[in-house]
């Protein structure tokens, strides 16, 4: 696994746009699987799971990352985790393409 956090300072619904779009467009084999929106009031959490085919490890990789914002004004909490890059049965031989993947939407942001 590969994991990126980071404190934005930036329009939640932009940013996640950005990111799905991103994320579509940055490899010919990425897709969005699946997806949460939950709010009150002012607090948002959103959820997107994607995945991609990684050429390294000869298998798909995902990423889910999550997006919070604790009010309106307050910076939104990014979350990104990535996994499945490993053919192993036991260790984490290859993080190749988990790593990329991750990298993918480090250029996003």
């Amino acid at each position: 696994m590969a994991k990126l956090e980071r404190n934005l300072s930036e329009d939640f619904t932009g940013l996640l746009l950005r990111i799905e779009q991103g994320i579509l467009s940055g490899s010919l084999s990425a897709s969005q699987e699946d997806g949460s929106d939950f709010r009150s009031g002012d607090v948002r959490c959103s959820v997107r799971v994607f995945e991609r085919y990684s050429l390294a490890g000869e298998n798909r990789v995902s990423m889910t990352v999550t997006l919070f914002q604790g009010g309106a004004g307050q910076p939104v909490q990014l979350s990104a985790i990535t996994s499945g890059g490993s053919q192993a049965l036991f260790n984490k031989l290859n993080k190749i393409g988990e790593n990329r993947f991750l990298r993918k939407l480090e250029e996003l942001l």
